[in-house]
């Protein structure tokens, strides 16, 4: 039976470290699981002979001079740019290393696989090499699986967003180079262009009750990145347009704004989320002037004003 066929057998239920060890008796591979914040979920085998490895499984993540590795072999632009699965290999690494993203049931990446390829299967012919890269692909499915329904996993896909958005908007990340493969999260879904919402919660209804808008917003807009801060609520939105029309997603009948008396700004587009509190602070400026009006040339507009 075809390593593939083994893997797609195991069962479902019985936890992440279950399907790991099963998986390393299958293919003779170290694998490790972690989430995308880069702390350790689970392992099963040895890679001492890879740094990289090492520092993830004894201190239970990876450190700046990791993250910045990874930046610059590629491996931050290679893992945001594959879908599912991609080989990321390096000069100054023994062994070839195979990742594949795990998302949660909202699609969220929230944790990767990764396989240290000391055994390929490439000295039995292409085919058994082509055979233990669909298996480990079926690992994946595996364990998306095993965590698609997980309460931790919906939570933390949403949870970390919201982290990541506060960071920035604190200025706690600067460096692209460390943080880029946190930040890049963020774009995960979106279609062409970036925009930026900001509410203004404290005009509502239930202005007693931030987090109660904020679970109304979400729920009414679910591809939308969320955060609470400073009193506003935050969605980093998209279009397949450079020209953002507030009727489109925000002006329905059932509008949440419009019913829960809720002020928002939206930005133009915007392609450096690094400067996401540039951009705050110009809505926070704009929600707080008294005229509402849209300026020629602006970045902001405000929206749904009563």
């Amino acid at each position: 039976m075809k390593k593939t066929g083994q893997i797609k057998a195991l069962k479902t239920g019985n936890g992440i470290q279950y399907l790991l060890d099963a998986a390393y008796k299958i293919l003779g591979n170290p694998i490790v699981v972690f989430d995308t914040g880069c702390s350790l979920i689970a392992y099963a085998g040895t890679a001492n002979e890879d740094p990289l490895w090492n520092t993830l499984v004894s201190t239970g993540g990876f450190g700046r001079a990791d993250l910045e590795f990874f930046s610059a072999e590629r491996f931050t632009e290679s893992v945001a740019n594959a879908d599912k699965m991609v080989v990321m290999k390096s000069d100054k690494l023994k062994y070839d290393r195979v990742l594949g993203n795990i998302v949660n049931r909202e699609r969220i990446k929230v944790a990767r696989i990764v396989m240290i390829e000391r055994e390929s299967g490439a000295c039995c012919g292409a085919e058994c090499g082509q055979d233990f890269r669909a298996a480990f692909e079926a690992l994946a499915d595996k364990v998306t699986d095993e965590i698609r329904d997980d309460n931790y996993f919906t939570a933390y896909g949403r949870t970390y967003h919201d982290s990541i958005i506060k960071k920035i908007l604190d200025q706690e990340i600067t460096d692209p180079a460390r943080y880029a493969a946190h930040v890049q999260i963020l774009y995960d879904g979106f279609e062409d262009y970036l925009y930026l919402a900001v509410v203004d919660v404290q005009n509502s209804m239930n202005r007693g009750n931030p987090e109660h808008i904020r679970d109304l917003l979400m729920r009414k807009y679910p591809l939308f990145k969320f955060a609470m801060y400073s009193g506003y609520v935050l969605m980093i939105m998209s279009s397949t347009t450079d020209r953002f029309s507030p009727g489109w997603i925000l002006g329905d009948a059932e509008n949440p704004f419009e019913r829960n008396n809720l002020f928002a700004v939206v930005s133009s587009s915007f392609e450096n989320i690094y400067e996401l509190r540039k951009y705050y602070d110009e809505a926070i400026a704009a929600l707080k002037s008294e005229s509402v009006r849209t300026q020629s040339g602006a970045n902001w507009r405000r929206i749904f004003h009563h």
